[in-house]
């Protein structure tokens, strides 16, 4: 992922429900895109982090009715993205990866990426792909749950419990990869039968544009 935040965006059209479509893995030049946030003191206009400030995308980031109505994104699914251990219970929307970028258009919910890996129904058969979105300069957004800024790697211990809708996982890893690297990731990508990748950009301590994402696998629960 890439970008810091520096005002208020526009809003995100929202889709109602939708299909969660069969999804095949694509190992090309896949980027996560990143982003910081810097909140501004007035009510929000757009979108917002977990505390209701304003944060946008960096410039460039293409998040244009075109890529979005791409995107198909679905909200209020009813499924939920928790981490018990560190207080995280959020949304599981979905959306699709467009132009091999993974752009969750929201900084309050996890989105499952459909068109990598497998459904959830079918989750003992591959791989489930979860995408959020960390921040920066006070901003909070799920993946600051996940991951430890000041020592710039994962804040998640092996056999910590994630739960994606009804699903039960407990993590087994985790990797820092650089933002440029992470499309040729092969264990990031394999399609393993019940397994679990969330990524997350890792913001850096000082201020400027994210460089590395940080990648938390996990095993499904039998």
């Amino acid at each position: 992922m890439r970008g810091n935040e520096r005002a208020a965006a526009r809003s995100v059209p929202k889709r109602g429900s939708g299909r969660l479509l069969t999804v095949v893995g694509a190992l090309v030049a896949i980027v996560l895109i990143t982003v910081g946030a810097v909140m501004i003191m007035r009510p929000p206009t757009g979108l917002v982090d977990m505390n209701g400030r304003a944060v946008t995308f960096d410039p460039g980031v293409d998040l244009s009715p075109e890529t979005l109505e791409r995107m198909d994104v679905v909200e209020e699914t009813g499924a939920r993205f928790e981490v018990p251990s560190v207080g995280l219970n959020v949304p599981l929307d979905a959306m699709t990866m467009v132009g091999n970028e993974i752009t969750p258009p929201g900084f309050a919910s996890a989105y499952l990426v459909r068109n990598l890996g497998v459904q959830l129904e079918n989750a003992s058969d591959g791989t489930v792909f979860v995408a959020v979105h960390s921040l920066s300069n006070g901003a909070i957004s799920p993946g600051n749950y996940l991951i430890d800024i000041e020592n710039q790697k994962a804040d998640l211990e092996p056999g910590v419990v994630i739960n994606v809708d009804e699903l039960e996982y407990r993590v087994t890893g985790s990797i820092r990869v650089d933002k440029t690297n992470l499309g040729e990731e092969q264990s990031v990508w394999a399609n393993e039968p019940g397994k679990l990748v969330v990524i997350t950009c890792l913001p850096r301590p000082t201020d400027g544009r994210s460089l590395d994402n940080i990648v938390i696998t996990a095993q499904l629960v039998d």
